[in-house]
């Protein structure tokens, strides 16, 4: 995993769930362990796309479940 992705990745949820990043790994999970609704998802996902200029298709969304779902998409991509 490429470290700048996922530092990235990890100060972007940070901000939008209003936790540490220290508190985040990449098995923390977006719905149970943050507590995020569809709407809070779909939120951090507009953001991720706009930091990483790409697209989430709507098909790639339910199985983005853990904050390591997030940044193995972003380097695939």
């Amino acid at each position: 995993m490429d470290n700048s992705v996922k530092t990235k990745v990890i100060k972007l949820i940070a901000d939008q769930a209003g936790v540490a990043e220290d508190s985040l790994s990449d098995n923390t999970s977006l719905q149970d362990d943050l507590e995020l609704d569809s709407l809070d998802i779909m939120d951090l996902l507009l953001v991720l796309e706009e930091e990483f200029d790409m697209q989430i298709p709507d098909e790639e969304l339910g199985k983005i479940q853990t904050i390591g779902d997030i940044v193995n998409y972003i380097e695939r991509s």
